[in-house]
């Protein structure tokens, strides 16, 4: 399939001479869809549309007396308007520090005062008023801006954005930079302490999106269903740089709560989710199943193996079978309604961020979607790899994007070097030389082998692995993907560094806890129910369950039960969705010591 309007990284030169390049070509075209709650339905916006208004933020930027450098960040929800502050600023030259809506105060604070944030971008009124007290004279805030229009009154140096856009009519402005120049300073999630900076150039963004779409062919006619944060890197560089050049549509989603009305609706052709999302699905798929008969999980088990099957013949792994001649009808009765409730459109489904849990990748393959697994981070802004669909080991993390190269270098290691290894850390050199070494490779941390055909499979990571009292070397991440299988679950920390056996920390999910509880005779808002032997022997089967292919060692021998989840707000997991390990064994250490006394 040929690609068509494919804006290269060299024609776009820096990310707003890829927005310039792409009003160029498609003016009148639609960029991006957008949901009006007032009216209940779905408006688009053109690239003419949307050049009109970064034209007029430019000259509200402007009468900030901001110098090109100057950082400026954002806090909002994905919507049009994210699109037009990061082009408005890009073309002033002026460096993009994106925010997660719902990171913590302290943590955003911290960010603006290490960047000496200037000007920054707010949804509403109340983020302001969160964040305000933790604001200190060592910031260098110029002006805060608040995007939706509310009653509250502000005080300097907060202002509403209808008031602060002065001017109707304005030409774009495009201060002269080059491809190496910073772009963005993306701070990292901070699981094991205070976020890093990592700085990327518009050459690092721009070769890793082209680098995408050497290696899937993304079409106009595609519809992106936007939902990650455009702060994550994976989505800001595949889910918005990478559609515009290949001038297909973004779809801003409400929010999860709505994401599968949102895809009825939209229907989709291209999504981009961690593997979180597939896992809810999954789970979801399956507990639905246990209602229905048993004709009809055989169906679906029969569809899904067999749809396996059609899969390792296309890929021309495996032979013909006549078994393939039932695919249609297998195809009609479960495959397509599944498709259905994706708004049955769906083309490429990509999963990034985490690793995918092969028996998830296997359901979604199995009902004939398209998924592909990636792998990158932050640093290298993000994809180091990715499958194809004519070449794809669901596996596995794919084969290099061009531009990338690879090695195995010690302790197994994954080492990567290419245009889109970052910059550095921002004001940080030390952080910075630990991470790339003298010969411009730098160390992702995890561990990994590279098959014959060239395909990545991540294998551990270096600083994870749990060793046991006896030796025993346990991934955890293994585990816990695991055990995440089972609905009841809805987080868990697996420990056991310098101990005999394994223990677990579990949340169980909020909706399920009152019919478990009433089905073991609990009683569900008593505290102590959490502790009864009852539960915690009905835990321990499904765990055996879960944890029936691993060896003995890395079996759960103790665990410790829990209703209310770890968050954000509580400080327990990064925006994300990442644990903070460290602060949630620090959180539960009582239980811990209790466990291992």
């Amino acid at each position: 399939m040929a690609k068509i309007d494919v804006i290269s990284a060299e024609q776009a030169g820096t990310l707003f001479g890829l927005f310039i390049e792409r009003l160029k070509r498609t003016p009148q075209q639609t960029a991006y869809q957008s949901y009006n709650s007032e009216t209940k339905q779905w408006f688009n916006t053109t690239w003419n549309d949307i050049a009109t208004q970064v034209a007029r933020w430019q000259a509200a930027l402007k009468s900030e007396q901001l110098q090109p450098g100057d950082r400026v960040a954002i806090n909002l929800r994905n919507c049009v308007e994210w699109v037009i502050f990061d082009q408005a600023a890009l073309g002033l030259g002026l460096t993009l520090v994106p925010l997660y809506p719902d990171d913590r105060p302290d943590n955003v604070a911290y960010i603006l005062r290490d960047a000496n944030v200037k000007v920054l971008l707010l949804q509403n009124s109340k983020q302001w008023q969160r964040l305000e007290p933790t604001i200190t004279t060592e910031h260098e805030l110029k002006r805060v801006l608040i995007l939706n229009k509310e009653s509250t009154p502000l005080g300097a140096p907060a202002r509403y954005i209808n008031d602060w856009l002065t001017t109707d009519d304005a030409e774009l402005l495009n201060t002269p930079g080059q491809a190496h120049d910073l772009a963005s300073i993306i701070y990292t999630s901070g699981t094991t302490g205070r976020p890093k900076g990592v700085m990327l150039s518009h050459q690092n963004m721009l070769s890793v999106a082209y680098g995408g779409l050497k290696c899937i062919d993304i079409l106009p006619s595609d519809i992106f269903l936007s939902f990650l944060p455009l702060s994550h890197t994976l989505e800001r560089t595949a889910g918005y740089y990478l559609p515009m050049m290949a001038g297909a549509v973004v779809a801003y989603a409400r929010g999860i709560p709505q994401l599968a009305e949102d895809m009825l609706q939209v229907k989709p052709t291209a999504l981009i989710a961690v593997p979180r999302i597939f896992e809810r699905i999954y789970t979801r798929v399956h507990s639905q199943l246990k209602d229905k008969s048993p004709l009809a999980q055989r169906l679906f088990h029969q569809a899904v193996a067999t749809g396996l099957q059609r899969f390792g013949y296309q890929q021309k792994r495996q032979s013909w079978h006549p078994k393939l001649l039932l695919w249609p009808i297998f195809n009609k009765l479960v495959a397509s309604k599944i498709k259905q409730r994706l708004g049955g459109n769906m083309r490429i489904i990509l999963s990034g961020g985490a690793a995918l849990p092969q028996t998830v990748a296997e359901l979604f393959i199995g009902l004939d979607f398209c998924l592909l697994q990636g792998y990158g981070l932050t640093e290298t802004s993000p994809v180091i790899s990715v499958n194809t669909p004519e070449n794809n080991f669901p596996s596995s993390v794919g084969t290099v994007i061009p531009g990338v190269l690879v090695k195995v270098g010690d302790n197994d290691e994954l080492l990567a070097r290419g245009t889109g290894v970052m910059l550095g850390y921002w004001n940080n050199e030390e952080a910075t030389s630990q991470t790339i070494d003298n010969d411009g490779w730098l160390h992702t941390g995890d561990q990994a082998r590279i098959s014959d055909t060239g395909h990545i499979y991540i294998t551990g990571r270096i600083k994870d692995i749990l060793i046991m009292s006896n030796g025993e070397k346990v991934p955890p991440g293994d585990v816990e993907a695991a055990i995440l299988m089972n609905p009841l679950f809805e987080q868990v920390l697996v420990l056991g560094e310098g101990q005999s056996f394994l223990a677990a920390l579990i949340v169980l999910n909020a909706d399920s806890w009152p019919d478990l509880a009433q089905t073991l005779g609990l009683d569900k808002d008593n505290p102590s129910s959490l502790t009864d032997k009852l539960l915690h022997s009905y835990i321990a089967k499904q765990l055996r369950q879960a944890l029936s292919t691993f060896p003995a060692y890395a079996k759960i021998r103790q665990i410790a039960v829990y209703l209310e989840p770890w968050t954000v707000e509580n400080d327990l997991m990064t925006p994300t969705m990442k644990i903070k390990r460290p602060k949630v064994i620090a959180h539960h250490q009582t239980d811990i010591d209790r466990i291992y006394q």
